[in-house]
């Protein structure tokens, strides 16, 4: 066991001593911010200031045109095609829309003319345009009004109720899905990341020949457990560095003032001082109500936090162990980095599978029976259960029976990738196949 301690602090100590680690460990929460934001940023800036051009050959929108938006506007062309067109081609638009002479009853089909092809957002906005006059021009026809029928709209807000033998318990379904898409996210990626670090470890001592050298002093099995251990470590430091960099930037961004409390002042001014009449002004009272339904629903959300962050770290620890003892047993049996790949699928399919499934069961019921075996099976279960934990429901044997199941899981999955790993760490130059692996389970001595 000494020994064994001794491989995993050296491992551990190489990897926190490198520069790649303090810079990731520094930057990595603003990665993963920039990897949800910029995606969103980047829509907006590129469907931002667009123009359509309309010829309303058909005089559908011979009243007014559409209302403009912070991302496109609509600016009315000659109702003649040709000259449309050539309009279009001076101007520069970055689309035309073409409405032809139709009957409200049966509208039929309207052209819209670009250079490139549009983008998806566009599209739609020119689609809920149309949409939306064609829809005011039947209503008139029907002597109804567009304010009567908006004022027929009603937005409930939908308080969800937990009942369970504890009593009742207030639940949002949105901040489950939330944690649940985040601890799942976050199983995934450390697994992978770490994992390959095992097995690139051994890969790397395998080829240079170091582990003969260290053969000779330590078993096999110590030295795997000692590198998954080790690395274990480095995973965990850096998921610390992590939350408390992450805490940080939102205590400073929070500041001293609740984001709900102001969000829900905004909506009380803008309430109180007058109702929102311009587009901009509906815009913004939307959002403030929306951002202050956000926080509300955070606070609201009775969940169980001390059981969802023990059940993390244990899936967490749990999970990478398994999976590392898996990675560790395929770098031992092979000589290079392309020779892993037919042992890679048949290792990672279950847990890709999960994350992907994982993502479907929440939409439909996080309690059913297809979530239940994903949550109790050890290849699975590390994501699967910490997606279905924030939801509650899930009943104390459920989670006794996965955990005890994880831990032998892992015990077994140690034994195999030592039996493979006492073998493998000396072979060179033979490609190993599935039925040399058997065998190498079952060798003696």
């Amino acid at each position: 066991m000494s020994k064994t301690w001794l491989i995993a602090q050296r491992e551990y100590l190489s990897r926190v001593r490198k520069k790649s680690f303090i810079i990731m460990s520094l930057i990595g929460p603003l990665l993963t911010v920039g990897l949800f934001a910029v995606p969103v940023l980047i829509a907006k800036m590129s469907d931002s200031g667009k123009v359509v051009a309309i010829a309303d050959a058909g005089g559908l929108f011979a009243d007014k045109l559409p209302e403009a938006k912070d991302d496109i506007s609509f600016t009315r062309v000659s109702p003649d095609l040709a000259t449309a067109k050539n309009e279009f081609n001076k101007a520069k638009y970055d689309a035309l829309l073409f409405v032809p002479k139709m009957s409200m009853a049966d509208p039929g089909a309207v052209q819209v003319f670009s250079r490139k092809g549009l983008g998806m957002s566009l599209e739609n906005d020119i689609r809920r345009a149309v949409n939306k006059e064609i829809e005011n021009q039947r209503l008139r026809q029907a002597g109804l009004d567009r304010s009567v029928l908006d004022n027929l709209k009603a937005d409930v807000d939908l308080q969800t109720i937990s009942l369970s033998e504890d009593g009742e318990k207030s639940s949002s379904t949105g901040v489950s899905t939330g944690i649940a898409y985040f601890a799942g996210f976050l199983i995934y990626i450390f697994i992978f990341i770490y994992g390959v670090q095992i097995m690139r470890g051994v890969m790397e001592e395998k080829t240079n020949r170091i582990v003969e050298v260290m053969i000779s002093s330590v078993k096999p099995f110590e030295l795997m457990m000692g590198k998954v251990l080790g690395i274990a470590g480095v995973g965990f430091t850096q998921l610390a560095l992590w939350v408390l960099l992450s805490m940080g930037i939102s205590s400073v961004m929070a500041g001293s003032v609740a984001p709900a409390q102001v969000a829900q002042d905004r909506v009380n001014r803008t309430t109180a001082v007058a109702a929102p009449t311009t587009p901009e002004q509906k815009e913004g009272a939307k959002k403030d109500n929306m951002v202050a339904k956000m926080m509300q629903a955070v606070d609201n959300a009775d969940l169980n936090v001390p059981l969802l962050v023990g059940c993390f770290l244990f899936y967490f620890l749990g999970g990478y162990l398994f999976y590392g003892a898996l990675f560790g047993a395929i770098g031992s049996a092979v000589d290079s980095e392309t020779d892993t790949q037919q042992f890679m699928m048949p290792v990672t399919m279950p847990l890709v599978l999960t994350f992907v499934v994982s993502q479907a069961i929440l939409t439909t019921n996080p309690n059913g029976q297809v979530a239940f075996w994903m949550s109790i099976f050890p290849l699975t279960s590390p994501i699967a259960m910490m997606m279905r934990l924030p939801f509650g429901g899930v009943p104390a044997w459920q989670l006794a029976l996965s955990m005890a199941l994880l831990i032998a899981g892992f015990v077994g999955a140690i034994w195999i990738a030592g039996r493979i790993y006492r073998v493998g760490i000396l072979m060179y130059g033979k490609k190993v196949t599935y039925g040399e692996l058997s065998k190498w389970l079952f060798y003696k001595g």
